[in-house]
């Protein structure tokens, strides 16, 4: 009952006692590329991000504790000099399907422009008035967009307020000087990928995460064949989206994180389900065609 439960939270605001926090995240620094440096800044790194991402509130709703987002952050430094880090972050999240044990990614997406001043013991803090610091700028800016694509993907644009605070969070971070936030930097990244999210070029497609999720996973243990064809139904939008925006990040992102979730439901669909998905897949990425063509396989 935990979906239902999560769609019920989402519908209204919260009125109830429970103030859990929102996100469960899994926090982790790779620094074996640092050399001769000292491992305890790391170790002391990741239990503050750890605690500034879990401990604080990022809705004005209320979850129960079983109920928190599930989600992972990977930082993978690069290089530290003078205090300034340089990295790369890996951001996943996952919600549970209804009636199943199993997990579907929501986000999967890689930030290469990680770079910010840290000292051992520095306080993390965040004023959504005045950004100051590009690693909780960034570490906020993830929690949104978490929280963004759980919620659309149980209510149709759900995520549409997370996504909002995020580009506003966007605007206010021009003033840091740092990578990544701006547009002319890259077509891959948080300027990008927040820009496209509020696209109305991309609606159809954010209604799509919503069939896709709610009316399509989420109804597979119920009718396996008319939740394929939900999601079979939908795909031709994100062609269209495509076509209508070439190479967005939106799009290489959802891919990066269904494509695998993809194949594996359509391996036991109708001959023409296949031959379609195939096909919309090619077109969207055909470097990646020989990866699709293994749906006809048993």
């Amino acid at each position: 009952m935990r979906v239902e439960l999560r769609i019920f939270l989402f519908l209204i605001l919260a009125v109830g006692s429970v103030q859990a926090q929102e996100l469960n995240c899994t926090f982790t620094i790779n620094s074996d590329q640092v050399q001769g440096s000292n491992k305890s800044v790391f170790n002391t790194l990741q239990k503050s991000v750890t605690e500034f991402i879990n401990n604080r509130r990022w809705t004005e709703q209320s979850y129960e504790l079983d109920e928190k987002i599930e989600c992972t952050m990977t930082m993978i430094v690069k290089q530290v000099e003078n205090d300034v880090f340089t990295a790369e972050l890996q951001v996943q999240s996952r919600r549970p399907v209804y009636n199943a044990s199993y997990n579907t990614t929501l986000l999967n997406f890689r930030d290469n422009d990680i770079v910010f001043p840290y000292k051992e013991f520095d306080v993390l803090e965040f004023n959504q008035n005045m950004v100051t610091s590009n690693l909780t700028a960034i570490l906020t800016y993830y929690a949104y967009l978490i929280i963004g694509y759980d919620m659309d993907s149980f209510s149709r644009m759900g995520g549409t307020p997370y996504f909002q605070a995020a580009e506003q969070l966007v605007a206010s971070a021009q003033t840091l000087d740092m990578p990544g936030w701006r547009a002319f930097e890259s077509k891959r990244n948080r300027y990008a990928l927040i820009n496209n999210l509020n696209d109305e070029a991309f609606r159809k497609f954010r209604n799509f995460l919503y069939e896709y999720h709610r009316l399509g996973l989420d109804e597979m243990t119920l009718n396996v064949v008319n939740a394929r064809a939900r999601i079979s139904t939908g795909l031709p939008l994100i062609r269209e989206a495509n076509r209508s925006r070439p190479a967005s990040v939106i799009i290489t992102t959802f891919l990066d994180t269904k494509t695998d979730e993809i194949i594996n439901i359509f391996k036991k669909a109708t001959e023409q389900e296949k031959k379609t998905v195939i096909e919309i897949l090619t077109d969207l990425n055909p470097a990646q065609s020989e990866r699709y063509e293994t749906i006809m396989k048993p």
